[in-house]
């Protein structure tokens, strides 16, 4: 007899309606041969720091004296409800597995969590808890979707679960990483600000990226500069040309001298070019990139497009949806092939397609690009965000495997001003749709006014007063491309969002398989929707921005000398993914954790703790004690005097802050920020009239 233990009940379901003539009993169903019984996700978390020896705390508070805390063996327990109490139905359906898998006739446990290093810890934990006979064998079902057929295969093709050691112990690393900064950085944080601060190894770093863009955005100081441009009629059609030259805001007597220059010899079309071309049409979907589509097309978040794709992973409509390649496997060309014909029988113009562009095995760490199953839905049984997830996946798919070819006529026109300068006008025009009848391209080449070589060209350039601009807020899909590979270059991630052409991505490939991505595609979504809920980001159609809080979190961290950017992240995810392959182990990787958290603990007499006494109020004599957002009167009610942590962008320490109060006044400091000019300064800080005030 073999038990299956699904990870979710609809999965559970799927097995039973895949395998046949089984009856239901209370938590798992049962034939002659299987036993197929169900999680609801996560029955087990990690125990609280005061369930380890020597980090009791008897009166329940958060305290500094029981941090750090790094176990020599992590604890798992029974998940609890609000209460903190073991929950009722989580403990019923723990039992009810751990009977079954304890049964004499049973041989074979086989683990069916999603096929993912997650999905692999919840039901791995299940059964290192409750099987009482480890020598049983142990399995695993593996299912890149979850229709009959590629269950019934999957049944046939069980391998051992020793063949997924490496994924589990890189999912086990993850937890304990997780849980050390999540715990111990947690409660150092709130502790010194009073404040419940969220510090996690992924969400801080995530937070930090929308907090650096806002204040680039809000401290921004805009600079006038010149160009010099022409916009003139030939032909009877408009020819715009941009020169690259550029000139200070005092310079503008300069950019008119180019202009009469420029404007007193002839443009003369030196070369034109153009070319019948097939464009390709863009690569298949990973989560992060369905999500950004949806995410700008339809203003969906990443919250609701995951939780609709796996829906519809669940219901056999599409492939598991937590994958970050856009490439097909190579091994999977006669599935690709099946689901062509279905689609094909629907009577869509595709054909099987054979390239690198498509199937590449090099490119796929777990998963393939999510696809189409052949299972099609029939489209009045969806939701209305249903069909917009599974018809933006198909059309991708049909876009991909299209049979007619998109043609289009590639044109390229050089135009010389004198012998100054040489303008190069790019311009594309579709002759045959092709795939583009099922997917928008992404070109945004323009269509080119007819011209010939050896055409002059009218020309009037005059200056062109412009001003420079700020950057812009993080989208969905430019968030997303950043936590991707947020070392890329920033000029060449500008590019490529600006062009909208896909360029090449193996370097964003590299950077996946390394780690060096913020959070996977697996976590990503429910960490930046953590983050919203935290209310340290907003979302306003697609949107990010910081809020309060947010600038909050990261200013305290910033004050507190606490370091949680993408280079340390990524280190440590550089560390999972050696774990993934077997070059460290999961100890290893938590030691770096616990060096890393270590470091801070070993500043912490540096800053003060909420409340700390730092001396006496200058005007009412009473305490000064550490507040939220500085130092604060004890009396402030009454006193109103107050000194904040941050000045000018510059952070006033303690010990800066004992001098003034006690002197009211310092020696000089270096580094203040101009809030007008965005420039640097230095003065000496003083106090006038229960104010601070600068002294140059």
């Amino acid at each position: 007899m073999k038990v299956i233990i699904a990870e979710k009940p609809s999965l559970a379901r799927n097995i039973v309606g895949a395998i046949g003539q089984m009856k239901q009993q209370q938590g798992y169903y049962i034939n002659d041969d299987y036993i197929v019984t169900y999680v609801f996700g996560h029955l087990f978390t990690l125990a609280d720091i005061e369930d380890y020896p020597g980090h009791e705390n008897p009166d329940g508070k958060w305290s500094i004296k029981n941090i750090p805390c790094y176990p020599d063996s992590f604890k798992f327990n029974l998940k609890k409800d609000a209460t903190k109490k073991v929950d009722s139905g989580v403990e019923k359906q723990y039992n009810i597995i751990k009977g079954l898998i304890n049964r004499e006739d049973v041989d074979n446990i086989i683990n069916a969590g999603d096929a993912d290093r997650e999905g692999e810890v919840i039901v791995r934990l299940i059964i290192q808890h409750a099987l009482e006979d480890n020598s049983k064998l142990k399995t695993r079902l593996w299912l890149p979707d979850q229709t009959p057929e590629t269950i019934q295969e999957a049944l046939k093709d069980l391998k051992e679960d020793k063949e997924y050691d490496n994924l589990a112990n890189e999912g086990f690393a993850r937890t304990y990483i997780d849980w050390l900064y999540g715990v111990n950085l947690t409660r150092y944080a709130t502790l010194k600000t009073g404040t419940l601060l969220r510090v996690g190894r992924v969400i801080v770093p995530i937070v930090k990226a929308i907090y650096d863009r806002d204040m680039a955005i809000r401290n921004f100081v805009p600079e006038i500069y010149y160009g010099i441009t022409s916009n003139e009629i030939t032909n009877g059609e408009e020819v715009e040309l941009n020169s690259k030259e550029k000139f200070d805001k005092n310079e503008q007597q300069k950019a008119l001298e180019l202009c009469k220059k420029y404007n007193e010899v002839d443009a003369i079309v030196t070369d034109k070019k153009t070319k019948k071309d097939t464009m390709s049409p863009p690569k298949l979907f990973s989560l992060t990139k369905l999500q950004n589509y949806v995410g700008k097309k339809y203003k969906m978040s990443m919250e609701k497009s995951l939780a609709i794709t796996q829906g519809l992973y669940e219901k056999g409509f599409l492939t598991y949806p937590r994958t970050n390649s856009e490439y097909l496997a190579v091994a999977e060309k006669d599935k690709v092939k099946k689901i062509l014909k279905n689609i094909s029988d629907l009577g869509y113009p595709v054909k099987f397609v054979d390239k690198k562009t498509i199937f590449d095995d090099s490119k796929i760490e777990s998963h393939s690009a999510l696809t189409p199953t052949y299972k099609i839905p029939d489209p009045k049984n969806l939701t209305e965000e249903e069909r917009i997830i599974y018809q933006t996946v198909f059309k991708r798919f049909v876009a991909v495997f299209c049979a007619n070819d998109c043609v289009v006529q590639k044109t390229e026109i050089k135009i010389k001003v004198g012998e100054y300068e040489e303008f190069l006008l790019k311009g594309l025009m579709i002759l045959e749709p092709g795939w583009t009848k099922f997917e928008e391209p992404n070109s945004k080449d323009k269509i080119l006014p007819n011209l010939e070589i050896g055409d002059k060209v009218n020309h009037d350039f005059k200056p062109k007063e412009k001003e420079t601009t700020p950057p812009k807020h993080y989208t969905i899909e430019t968030l997303n491309n950043y936590l991707k590979n947020p070392f890329k270059d920033d000029k060449k991630r500008l590019e490529e969002e600006q062009s909208g052409e896909e360029g090449d991505d193996t370097e964003d490939y590299k950077a996946i398989f390394e780690g060096l991505e913020l959070g996977t595609e697996a976590t990503r979504t429910g960490i930046i929707d953590n983050a919203r809920k935290s209310k340290y980001i907003e979302l306003k159609k697609d949107v990010y921005t910081i809020l309060p809080d947010g600038e909050f979190l990261i200013e305290s961290l910033i004050n507190m000398g606490i370091s949680m950017d993408k280079y340390k992240t990524s280190e440590l995810g550089k560390a999972l993914k050696q774990v993934f392959h077997d070059e460290i182990t999961v100890d290893d990787s938590v030691k770096l954790a616990e060096d890393e958290i270590t470091e801070v603990f070993n500043k912490k007499d540096e800053t003060p703790f909420f409340g700390d006494v730092i001396g006496k109020c200058p005007y009412c004599g009473k305490d000064m004690k550490v507040s939220k957002y500085g130092y604060a009167c004890e009396d402030y009610k009454e006193c109103k005097f107050s000194i904040n942590y941050n000045i000018c962008k510059k952070h006033i320490d303690v010990d800066t802050c004992k001098k003034l109060i006690t002197d009211k006044t310092t020696d000089q400091i270096n580094g203040f920020v101009s809030t007008k000019t965005g420039k640097e300064f230095n003065a000496v800080l003083q106090l006038e009239d229960k104010k601070v005030k600068f002294k140059f």
